[in-house]
Order: C-alpha cells, then sequence, then structure tokens
C-alpha cells in the first residue's frame, strides 16, 4: 500500500497549483479528480484534447498520477461515453490502472444502474482500465450491502471504499467487513457521526484507519490509500496541516 493525496484537497485551486501543493507536501502520487464542474482538469477538455491533458499531469519527477475520480456531465450516452474513451485512453498512456465513478442515486432503478455499469465496463476494458464506484450515501452504494450487490451483478467492478460515507451515513458505523474483498481503491478523511460532522480534524472522528489497513492487508491490497479532504468553502480547518497530519498516520500504518 502507499498514500496518495487527492487534488480535491485543494479543488479550490488549479490542477497545475495543486499539484505544486502537493509535491511540497511530499507526496509520490497522486489522485486526479476530472470533474465536469470542478476547477482542474474536465473530462470535456480531455476528450478534445488527449495529449495535452496528459501533458497537464506530469508535473515532475517524483509526482504521478495514480488513480483518476471521473464525473461527466455530457447530454447524451453518445457523449458521455465518447468522453469516458478519452479518460481511458488518458488512463492508459498516464500509466493510471483504474477510475473511480460515482454511482447514480436511489431513483434511478437497480437494474439499470448494473447495466450501466456493465456498459463502461467493457469500455474501460479495451484500455485495460479497472472500473470501480464510490460508496456514497443516497445511491446503490451507501451500505455495504448494496454495495456488494452492485458489484456481483456487474462483473469486474470493484469498489473505491469511502468509509465517511459508512459512518455518517444511514449504515452509521456498523461493521461492514465483507465489502473489503471488492476494494480496488480507497478514500481517507476523518468523520464523525453527528450533524455536519461528515468532515472534521483528523483525530476527531471515529473512523477507524489501523483496522481499515488491517482488514485490506487481509485481502493483499497493494494499492492506494487517498487522502481526500475535500477543500470546500466552509472547511473550518486549514488544509495543508490536515492533509499533512493525515499523510503520515496513515504512513505510519502501512
Amino acid at each position: 500500500m502507499f498514500v496518495a493525496c487527492s487534488t480535491l484537497c485543494f479543488g479550490r485551486q488549479s490542477l497545475e497549483d495543486a499539484l505544486r501543493t502537493i509535491a511540497e507536501l511530499q507526496f509520490g502520487k497522486f489522485d486526479v479528480a476530472l470533474h465536469e464542474h470542478g476547477n482542474q482538469l474536465r473530462p470535456s477538455e480531455i476528450a478534445a484534447d488527449v495529449n495535452e491533458a496528459a501533458a497537464r499531469l506530469r508535473h515532475g519527477p517524483g509526482l504521478a498520477p495514480a488513480a483518476f475520480s471521473v464525473e461527466i456531465d455530457a447530454p447524451t450516452v453518445e457523449e458521455h461515453d465518447r468522453q469516458f474513451k478519452a479518460i481511458c485512453r488518458l488512463a492508459r498512456i498516464s500509466s493510471v490502472p483504474l477510475l473511480t465513478l460515482a454511482p447514480a442515486p436511489l431513483s434511478v432503478p437497480f437494474d439499470v444502474e448494473v447495466q450501466r455499469f456493465k456498459r463502461l465496463i467493457a469500455l474501460a476494458d479495451a484500455d485495460g482500465i479497472l472500473v470501480t464506484v464510490a460508496t456514497v450515501v443516497g445511491t446503490h452504494t451507501e451500505t455495504p450491502d448494496s454495495a456488494v450487490a452492485l458489484c456481483q451483478k456487474a462483473p469486474g467492478l470493484g469498489l473505491t471504499l469511502d468509509p465517511s460515507h459508512f459512518t455518517a451515513g444511514p449504515h452509521q458505523g456498523k461493521n461492514y467487513d465483507h465489502v473489503f474483498p471488492y476494494v480496488r481503491h480507497v478514500h481517507l478523511r476523518d468523520t464523525g457521526r453527528g450533524p455536519h460532522q461528515f468532515q472534521v480534524r483528523v483525530g476527531q472522528g471515529e473512523v477507524e484507519y489501523g483496522r481499515i489497513v488491517s482488514q485490506l492487508s487481509r485481502y493483499r491490497y497493494q494499492r492506494v490509500l487517498s487522502v481526500d479532504i475535500r477543500d470546500v468553502p466552509d472547511v473550518p480547518f486549514a488544509m495543508e496541516p490536515e492533509v499533512r497530519k493525515l499523510k503520515y498516520l496513515l504512513e505510519s500504518l502501512v
């Protein structure tokens, strides 16, 4: 296992400024947010020029992309898939092995969500890229049982474990050990169970980092642990000290 930093930790900065900050914090790997409504690198920009997008990810020696977090907003399925295929090509030429996709809300029928992921897995497979789905409240992955069921119905789909959603969501901190065989990527921050505690200072929440690392080791997980503290407008603390603190904590566990 190795520790990376999500560009969303500095999501209000440009991609170039975020990478500069991540390098200054002495990370070797970064998790890139490719969000259409973000401030950094957008899927529509990637589809327009994959080589230019690849050049923007080359910050310098000692810092390399390890994963993509993808949110596409396209008017049609055809345009969505065109952008998705461009992202897969970018992943291949950037030596990024996996993409994390957002799950659909619960209003979308489960069978429709299964078919969507089957289609995207087939597209990504052409470039040898692994598709994962994040665990998110209000979606078909908000509980461990439903997340596992989605992976079982869409063969080849992995999970990006974000334990904050199991801690603060309807699962409320109950055991979720049965998701670990499906985990291919991890996003981490500290989280409490009370109102407005989805993101708290490292050490003030209830995320059990040691137990998570132990369970991952049990299943021979050799991939990334991404520090994913979100740089939102109302964040009640300075980002860099918290990112650094979680980095050191995770590095002490792996």
